[in-house]
């Protein structure tokens, strides 16, 4: 129950800001993942920053990965959320703006702990889409013998272990836009396919 109140919540918070779904055969950012070390400081602050709506980013720290592949933080912020120029993995570039629980439960993914560090439900935007690798209908959380890489269009996450049974959710991308990945995994998490940079100003 307390599964299913939450993704109520979610979906009437979506209506009320009268955001549409994004195709999930939208084109998302060009080929450029393996190079973003290699880009200016300049160019990763502004790559970081359109991950999120501006009135989130322009306020949030700034991480970007230098030549050695480590995060660096170029900007302090005042707003809690910290936005990263790109996240390894996959051939395209990945930027992503998080909150702190969101935070942990992407750096203990990549760190492959045995389940998230996060205590509460976080959220994390990627306005430019991403990417996962897929095997015969399923995601799959890392790169397997047989795996495709399928493009995520613009989307916000909720870090949290969202269960299908109990939420009813799909666990495959879908014309919905809304879908457990990683479902049976300490890192399922609800995806949205959403461009909130897209959204009308408010207020």
């Amino acid at each position: 129950m307390r599964y299913r109140s939450y993704v109520l919540v979610l979906l009437g918070m979506l209506l009320l800001a009268g955001g549409s779904f994004v195709s999930a055969q939208e084109e998302t950012t060009e080929d450029k993942g393996g190079m973003v070390p290699k880009l200016s400081e300049s160019d990763q602050i502004r790559l970081a920053m359109s991950a999120a709506p501006e009135s989130i980013a322009r306020n949030a720290a700034i991480m970007v990965t230098d030549q050695s592949g480590q995060w660096v933080t170029v900007k302090e912020g005042t707003n809690s959320f910290t936005c990263l120029s790109d996240l390894p993995g996959t051939p395209k570039a990945d930027p992503i703006c998080m909150d702190p629980n969101a935070k942990q439960f992407i750096s203990s993914m990549l760190k492959n702990e045995p389940s998230p560090s996060n205590k509460q439900p976080g959220v994390a935007y990627m306005a430019n889409g991403g990417q996962h690798w897929e095997k015969e209908g399923k995601v799959l959380m890392k790169e397997e013998a047989g795996a495709k890489l399928v493009d995520e269009p613009p989307h916000w996450m909720v870090t949290w272990s969202f269960d299908p049974k109990t939420t009813g959710l799909p666990t495959q991308p879908n014309a919905g836009g809304v879908y457990v990945m990683f479902a049976g995994t300490p890192y399922a998490h609800l995806m949205v396919y959403q461009d909130l940079t897209k959204l009308p100003a408010t207020g």
